[in-house]
């Protein structure tokens, strides 16, 4: 009976298991709530960028890799000036930014999505044969 339910527990969790692919580059948002100022940052792994009295560092970025166009998930640290520990430090998730959020006063971070491999270019269609001058719009009607 034991082993029944544990067999039903993990079921759902092997549904769920997806497999990712790690992202070099990430875009985040950032909102100062007060002045309503908003900004799109781009960041590599490592890198850090100041918005309002706010340092953000991308550690990490990752997609799904059956699906890149889908949601994302980076880690995030977060420090404010004058503040040595950090405000936030964790995982957000693109398509549910409030699971995992900056309790924040004033400012608000959260995923778009992150930087993937372009995708292979679409095959280009077959050339159109070129129009007859005499029937084109306008001429030789």
């Amino acid at each position: 009976m034991k082993t029944l339910a544990a067999v039903l527990i993990a079921l759902p969790q092997l549904a769920w298991a997806q497999d990712y692919a790690d992202a070099d580059s990430g875009v985040l948002r950032w909102l100062d709530k007060l002045t309503g100022e908003t900004a799109d940052i781009e960041l590599t792994l490592g890198q850090e960028a100041e918005s309002g009295r706010l340092t953000i560092r991308l550690d990490a970025c990752r997609y799904p890799a059956d699906n890149p166009a889908s949601d994302a998930e980076a880690h995030l640290t977060i420090t404010e000036q004058g503040i040595e520990k950090p405000v936030f430090d964790g995982w957000m998730i693109a398509s549910s930014p409030a699971l995992s959020a900056l309790e924040h006063p004033r400012y608000d971070v959260w995923v778009l999505r992150c930087v993937t491999p372009e995708l292979p270019p679409a095959e280009a269609p077959a050339e159109a044969p070129a129009e007859d001058p005499a029937t084109s719009e306008g001429d030789g009607q």
